[in-house]
């Protein structure tokens, strides 16, 4: 409608106001944000085109301004003045809409190379050679041994070439995507994995290399090399969930999961973690998961890291966003140390988030799929899980009922059906991730009990810094450090830590505080600003459900999540931690994600950044830990799970990936859920794969 568009423009020119190129892109960011509005859920839609009609009401501007005038006709500083009303309101739904707004109008403009060239965005490492002594290949890397010139003039060390051409990917043999399917499919396997991340990969590795005949179906596209060109907001609305706008129905915490072969292992930045013993004690103690502890697991965990080459960053590797990390800590006193990364032949690119194009992340798509690929696997990709149908009634005896995977094939650029693929087995792995996997269970009527419930998301908040010399925060390793000085904080389990992550222009738009001209100020300083991210292990209270997952009467997705009083007094601590530790590594200043940005200067401004609000949209959460909804024990009316992964009540219906978690792990949870997806798949081949010693317990 005209009015809305009339508002629209008129809102995108404010928040990007003073950027560069800010008035002769305003209409091409309003199309954008429009087309970004236009692909959200009808419910997600429907509000904000609502918050639009109230941006366009005389009567509103009565209320906001003391003016009866729609935003569009207001002035500058009256519009500003709006925003800033709504950025602050006690109403939960005009915070929600102002961040929408904010965030894709942001992301859009900074996203283009033009605009982040101009504030010193050095742009993809494959089209120039390293301008830093911390990108290209890692010292003493057999990829870096030697070094020589290739006919373009780039400089190849060893197998590496950074200004590669690559062919257009084609799919391995075993590999389906959703354009080369012509008609309905109906097939049958021994068993059926839904989801190709850091679970779903694993179990559909060792199952086919137990002699299982598996079928994999992945939601996302199938991605390689060629395809990942190191430009940051077209890849990341092809690889991310729900197009990189995942987040709380309130949009308080944005959501960052992968969504193509290989899940978020494809686009995450690396680092693997064990799990702290003091978890696994935790578990034992409160789930009765008594085969899950430190000393049992810990040689799972040294395969799985063998497997992806998980090996420790060389200290003269780091880049100088993750020297704030050391630094800081060390003129603190506190615990920091290099991070282990699955990475083999790095050439620290820097865009780790957005897929690795020299093929040196070791993530599920170059080390697990194709191990299922060479037993025999076989994966379709664009092909969506909707429902699991139990065609037979359990019988009670080995044999796990027959069962039927509904799913469809969908077209990449605009998700609608194509056909339908069916799959007869009577095993399934579902690994859709702790938003996909309580869904599907839902709506297969396999849910209830601990299915959907207990959401934990390692709730994170970033401290952004600004140095007197080039930190240049989109380069080089994006986490190679970490500090756990406050993993257990106040003499409890439940603490937070300390990491650093890319700040690449469109993700960092979004992130930094504020908007129009204070906003672009702070991305003018684009080269020697680095970010801190503080990550809280939320859910202290075991027994509460902070969080939850579950449909919406309209088929939608509903995903809440509020912190507790407790998990957020540690969100406040971890808050003030990371902009005491960049002060402490030089930093001139340092702000916070406040929508009323705290800025310190000096030690004696800290103390503010523990008692500011982090009321939902009060301050920029995320999270790329989504974890627990379908959590493993022993009591179904609060697990999802038996300890060996089998849904309760679904005889062969097991569980692969991060909701499995009991509670949250306080660390990255890649290394864990690789872990745990070996013991419940290797456990599954046991009792029903061909070297089960009956042969009724066989498939």
């Amino acid at each position: 409608m005209p009015i809305r568009e009339a508002v629209l423009l008129a809102v995108v020119a404010r928040l990007i106001h003073g950027a560069p190129e800010h008035e002769a892109s305003i209409g091409r960011v309003a199309r954008e944000v429009r087309r970004r509005i236009d692909g959200l859920p009808t419910h997600k839609k429907r509000d904000l085109g609502l918050a639009l009609d109230l941006l366009g009401s005389r009567l509103v501007g009565l209320a906001t301004l003391g003016r009866p005038i729609g935003f569009a006709q207001g002035s500058a500083a009256q519009q500003d003045q709006w925003l800033t009303v709504w950025s602050r309101s006690p109403v939960d739904q005009l915070r929600t809409a102002f961040q929408a707004f904010r965030r894709l109008a942001l992301g859009a403009h900074y996203g283009m190379p033009s605009i982040a060239a101009a504030i010193g965005h050095l742009g993809p490492l494959h089209l120039r050679q390293p301008l830093t002594a911390w990108e290209g290949p890692l010292p003493n890397e057999p990829s870096s041994a030697t070094e020589a010139h290739a006919s373009d003039g780039a400089v190849a060390r060893g197998a590496v070439s950074l200004r590669r051409a690559l062919a257009p990917t084609v799919p391995p043999a075993g590999v389906t995507v959703g354009s080369a399917i012509a008609a309905d499919v109906h097939r049958t396997a021994d068993v059926v994995v839904i989801g190709s991340g850091a679970g779903g990969a694993v179990a559909a590795a060792r199952l086919a290399e137990a002699g299982l005949e598996v079928v994999v179906l992945e939601d996302g596209g199938y991605y390689a090399a060629a395809d990942f060109t190191e430009t940051e907001v077209p890849l990341a609305e092809q690889l991310y969930a729900d197009g990189a706008l995942r987040a709380t129905d309130d949009l308080a915490v944005q959501m960052l999961q992968g969504r193509s072969v290989g899940g978020s292992t494809t686009i995450n930045w690396m680092i693997m973690l064990r799990t702290p013993d003091f978890v696994f004690d935790e578990w034992q103690r409160l789930f009765s998961l008594t085969d899950y502890g430190a000393a049992a697991m810990a040689p799972v965990f040294a395969r799985v890291e063998q497997e992806v080459h998980a090996k420790p960053v060389p200290d003269d590797a780091h880049s100088p966003n993750n020297r704030i990390i050391l630094d800081g800590a060390r003129a603190l006193g506190w615990h920091a140390s290099s991070a282990i990364i699955n990475a083999k032949g790095c050439v620290r690119s820097g865009f780790c988030g957005i897929g690795c194009r020299y093929d040196a992340k070791q993530g599920t798509l170059l080390t697990y799929i194709p191990r299922a690929l060479a037993h025999g696997a076989t994966l379709y990709a664009d092909v969506r899980a909707h429902r699991i149908e139990v065609r037979e009634r359990d019988r009670g005896t080995g044999t796990a009922p027959l069962k039927r995977v509904h799913a469809m094939v969908h077209d990449r650029h605009t998700g609608a059906a194509r056909h339908t693929l069916t799959v007869d087995a009577p095993l399934v792995v579902v690994a859709g991730g702790a938003v996909g996997t309580p869904v599907l269970l839902e709506r297969s009527g396999l849910g209830g009990g601990g299915v959907g419930r207990f959401l934990r998301v390692h709730p994170v908040s970033a401290t952004v810094a600004a140095f007197d010399h080039k930190i240049l925060g989109s380069t080089g390793i994006p986490l190679s450090t970490m500090c756990d000085e406050h993993l257990r904080w106040q003499g409890s389990d439940y603490g937070f830590w300390l990491e650093c992550p890319p700040f690449l222009p469109a993700l960092g738009a979004v992130a930094a505080p504020g908007f129009g001209a204070s906003h672009a100020a702070l991305m003018q300083q684009f080269p020697n600003l680095s970010s801190v991210i503080a990550l809280t292990r939320d859910g202290a209270d075991t027994r509460a459900s902070s969080g939850s997952v579950s449909l919406r009467r309209d088929g939608a997705v509903s995903i809440r999540y509020a912190l507790t009083s407790a998990d957020a007094q540690r969100v406040q601590a971890s808050i003030e931690a990371a902009a005491r530790l960049q002060l402490a590594a030089g930093a001139r200043e340092v702000r916070s994600l406040h929508t009323q940005p705290l800025v310190a200067r000096t030690e004696a401004d800290l103390p503010a950044f523990s008692r500011a609000s982090v009321r939902a949209n009060d301050v920029g959460l995320f999270t790329a830990h989504v974890n627990g909804t379908c959590r493993m024990g022993t009591d179904a009316r609060i697990a999802g799970t038996t300890p060996d992964g089998e849904r309760f009540g679904a005889r062969g219906v097991f569980v692969c990936d991060g909701s499995l978690l009991p509670t949250a792990l306080g660390v990255n949870p890649q290394s864990t859920i690789m872990a745990l997806a070996t013991v419940v798949s290797e456990r599954m081949a046991a009792r029903y794969g061909p070297a089960s010693t009956s042969h009724g317990d066989r498939v």
